[in-house]
């Protein structure tokens, strides 16, 4: 199988169809498959998508059981891809199918692991632009991601990554965060991006901060170092204030106000609980991420073609 498509579907029933028309023919002389990934669709997309695996031999389908976030359902198919490449892509047509050849030859022509998509113009509305601005600056504090590279969903990867991002098991799967881990062989590629056509972005305001908090805290030490590296500041200001002070004193043979000494014991003291606190919090963080138990999807209906197991 040379290609793998994957697409998480979310109350997409009057798009899939069409997109994954589309997809088919695009690719018509690729060797290819389709995975569509339900998303627990509250609407009649599941429907559909049976109806498409029926239509085409290459359309596959993973239901689950409930909303578990695109993240998840993106990992869910990409355990069960088999093509040498593996593409993902919204199920909203804001990235059009024929885009998907861009990435394919852009990672055969430069030998790259994975390619993502850069826009020259984004069509999403403001909320999710503000949540993939916060979320890029963020990544290049935790992940130390190039300044030039954006993180776009509509990207590329070998299967040999694939392979090896699909071994963490973590209840919340940041893709972009496990592909600077495993690689810098990364190459970007411009496509259009095009107005939503129906419905609205499934990226609510609440979704969007807990994918902010999701990467700020499962992903890197950083942030709780940042507390460390505070409560070490504020140790070091309240030692040099109280040496200044007891020069002072010594020096004009008058004892510091009692408000003073107050006020430098209490900033002694906040610093050493933010210390302990960051400290504690590198263990906890490390042993939560190792130790959570909590499912990333759970599958409820899966039409396959061919026999394959997750990796």
């Amino acid at each position: 199988m040379e290609l793998t498509v994957v697409i998480p579907v979310y109350n997409s029933q009057d798009t899939i169809g069409p997109l994954v028309e589309r997809v088919t023919e695009v690719l018509r002389m690729v060797q290819h498959e389709i995975i569509l990934v339900n998303d627990g669709s509250r609407d009649g997309s599941e429907v559909v998508c049976e109806t498409l695996t029926r239509r085409f031999e290459t359309v596959n389908l993973l239901s689950l059981r409930r909303n578990f976030g695109e993240f998840n359902a993106v990992f869910c198919g990409l355990r069960h891809a088999s093509g040498r490449f593996v593409v993902m892509i919204d199920d909203d047509f804001q990235n059009p199918p024929e885009e998907i050849l861009k990435l394919y030859h852009a990672a055969e022509t430069g030998g790259y692991d994975v390619v993502y998509s850069v826009y020259p113009r984004k069509r999403h509305n403001w909320v999710r632009n503000l949540g993939s601005w916060l979320a890029n600056y963020l990544a290049i504090w935790l992940f130390d991601k190039p300044k030039n590279l954006y993180l776009s969903s509509f990207k590329l990867i070998r299967h040999e990554v694939v392979g090896e991002i699909t071994q963490y098991r973590g209840p919340q799967p940041y893709l972009d965060a496990l592909l600077l881990r495993v690689t810098q062989n990364i190459g970007q590629v411009e496509v259009a991006h095009l107005p939503r056509q129906r419905g609205k972005s499934g990226y609510t305001t609440g979704k969007l901060i807990s994918l902010f908090l999701a990467v700020a805290l499962n992903y890197s030490p950083r942030p709780l170092r940042l507390i460390s590296v505070i409560g070490l500041i504020l140790l070091g200001l309240s030692l040099a204030v109280g040496i200044i002070e007891l020069l002072t004193s010594v020096l004009t043979q008058h004892w510091p106000d009692v408000s003073h000494l107050t006020w430098i014991l209490d900033l002694f003291r906040t610093g050493l609980e933010l210390l302990g606190i960051g400290l504690l919090g590198e263990y906890i963080g490390r042993a939560f991420i190792l130790q959570s138990g909590f499912p990333q999807y759970v599958v409820k209906k899966a039409i396959l073609k061919h026999d394959r197991t997750e990796q």
